[in-house]
Parts: C-alpha cells; sequence; structure tokens
C-alpha cells in the first residue's frame, strides 16, 4: 500500500457537472483511506515500535523506483540502503527522491563506509569516508549509518584492536556531534558479523560491540542488534535486550538458518518482538531477510507478526 495522491485530481480539476464532482470527491476519499492504511501498515494493524525493510534483500531485479513500489505495497514507509547511491548520476537521484516522496518512504539508516573501526592505521581514512558519506545522506535525508569493525590485522591483539574500535568511534562521534538529518540526530550504529559469514572479521558478538559501545558513552553511537548474525556467533538473544536495551538503535530481524523470514528457522521471533516491547524500544525493527515465496507477502506477513504483539 503506498500514498499516492493523484486518484482524482484530473476529475476534481475539470469538475463541471455534478456527477464529476461526486466521482472526484469518491476518488479523494478512496486515496485518503489509502494513505491512512499505509501510515497504519498493511491491513491497518499498528506495530509497537516501527518497522523497515533493509532492500538489498528484496525485488533485487527491479529498479531502485520499483523496488519503493513493491515496499509501500507491503505496507512499510521506511527503508534502509547500503549506498545503492554511490554511481548515482544526478538524474538518478532525482528519481530516486521523486519515487521516494511519491510512495512516502523514508530512508531510516544506509552502510557502506569502506573503511573499519577497529584498525588504528585507517582510522583518519574511516573519518573521511564518515565526513564524505554526510553528503548523499543530507541529500536523501537519512539521519543513520552503520559502522563495522573491519577485519582481523596480522600482527595486531584482539585487546589493541578493540581499543582501536572504541577510539576510532570517539572520533567519529565528534564528526556527527550536534547533527542531524531530517530533524533527527545522526546516529552510528555499531553491527557485528558472524564468524561463518566471514570469518575474517574482527568483531563477531554482540557482547564485544556492546563494551565498545559503552565505553565510547556518546548518544549518537548505538548498537545495532542483528539477531541473524548473533545467533549464528554467541546466542542468548533476549538476555542482552534485557540488559542492554538503553543503547540498542536498531535491529535487523531474519531466521537461522537461510536469513530467511521469521518463522522458517530457529529464531523465537515472537519472544524477541515481546522483549522489545517490554523495554519499551522505539528504534526501527528492520527486515533484512532474503524471502522465500511471494516476496510482498512476506514482508506483509512479517509486519503482521509485529503487530500482533501490540
Amino acid at each position: 500500500m503506498d500514498r499516492r495522491k493523484f486518484m482524482g485530481i484530473a476529475a476534481a480539476a475539470a469538475a463541471g457537472s455534478v456527477a464529476l464532482e461526486r466521482g472526484a470527491k469518491a476518488s479523494e476519499a478512496s486515496t485518503d483511506a489509502m494513505a491512512a492504511s499505509a501510515a497504519m501498515g498493511a491491513g491497518g494493524d499498528a506495530t509497537p515500535f516501527p518497522v523497515s525493510v533493509m532492500l538489498w534483500t528484496v525485488f533485487r531485479d527491479l529498479p531502485f523506483e520499483e523496488r519503493l513500489a513493491k515496499v509501500a505495497e507491503a505496507g512499510y514507509t521506511n527503508v534502509e540502503l547500503v549506498g545503492e547511491y554511490a554511481k548515482w548520476t544526478e538524474e538518478d537521484y532525482e528519481k530516486a527522491i521523486a519515487a521516494k516522496k511519491k510512495y512516502g518512504i523514508k530512508f531510516d539508516a544506509t552502510a557502506g563506509i569502506h573503511h573499519g573501526l577497529a584498525d588504528a592505521t585507517v582510522r583518519e581514512a574511516f573519518l573521511a569516508d564518515l565526513k564524505a558519506a554526510l553528503v548523499p545522506m543530507e541529500r536523501l535525508e537519512i539521519p543513520a549509518i552503520i559502522v563495522l569493525g573491519g577485519n582481523i590485522v596480522p600482527g595486531q591483539t584482539p585487546a589493541e584492536q578493540h581499543e582501536a574500535a572504541i577510539e576510532t568511534l570517539k572520533q567519529a562521534a565528534k564528526v556527527v556531534e550536534g547533527k542531524t538529518i531530517a530533524g533527527e540526530p545522526v546516529r552510528l550504529l555499531l553491527e557485528t558479523i558472524d564468524p561463518e559469514e566471514n570469518p575474517k572479521f574482527y568483531m563477531k558478538t554482540i557482547t564485544e560491540a556492546i563494551e565498545v559501545v559503552r565505553a565510547v558513552n556518546h548518544p549518537q553511537v548505538q548498537l545495532l542488534y542483528d539477531f541473524f548474525h548473533e545467533q549464528i556467533a554467541e546466542g542468548n538473544l533476549i538476555e542482552k535486550i534485557e540488559k542492554h536495551s538503553d543503547v540498542i538503535g536498531l535491529v535487523h530481524v531474519a531466521d537461522v538458518p537461510g536469513r530467511h523470514q521469521p518463522g522458517t528457522g530457529e529464531i523465537n521471533y515472537m519472544n524477541i518482538y515481546r522483549a522489545l516491547a517490554k523495554h519499551n524500544y522505539k528504534y526501527k525493527a528492520a527486515m533484512e531477510f532474503i524471502p522465500n515465496g511471494d516476496q510482498v507477502e512476506a514482508l506483509r506477513k512479517a509486519k503482521a507478526e509485529v503487530a500482533s504483539i501490540a
């Protein structure tokens, strides 16, 4: 469901008869109902915390604007990117911004910084990446960016890389301190990657990421809790919500194994959603799963499951 407001406009403009006028009013009422349904979600369901879609996982064979249309059809108004705009032309930006407005979509987060946090030798390059990333973020009104630890560095101890990650994030916090985009503080969201997906990756567990975020101790630096990665890396998903909900600024949703939609694997997402709601989680829960079957229906069902615990 999207927020397109074009229905009935031509009829309203040309209203010269009672029949046309009534038709325009009926069409406008229908469009308003569509917009209201989109605002609440597919089927009019309200969720206890906002939901989003990580775009790289869905509708990958379609042009960018059509992908946004599909997300809106599934009842979502938030989308996360992974730097799809890196090679966009001016025309590409204009088309994307027009589609974003047409379908009532907000871009709530992005990724794409090439350097990792946990290597002190590339700290200045990381900060340069961040400063460069803020330019398209401002244009596309994206108020948050995902950051990663990077790979294990030969010759550096885990303790050295841990401290490097803390110091780099402290410096990054200074770059975004007090900065807002689309009326929201710019946030840096630290994500981990499980050892099965990338055995060369340094920061593999939420436990360490929490330690890093707490050491940085800045309101614009938060944790991205990816349940898929953490189930593989360490498990014990709900206890970390209960103990550390104050530093969680984004969660990612996909089941294990296979990174498919909730209900296809071993993670009890209904209990996870209840734990998030219990602890007054207010940020996005982004669907980052690769759907089995119809993609629109899978996204609709995933959102309805979140809404069912409200």
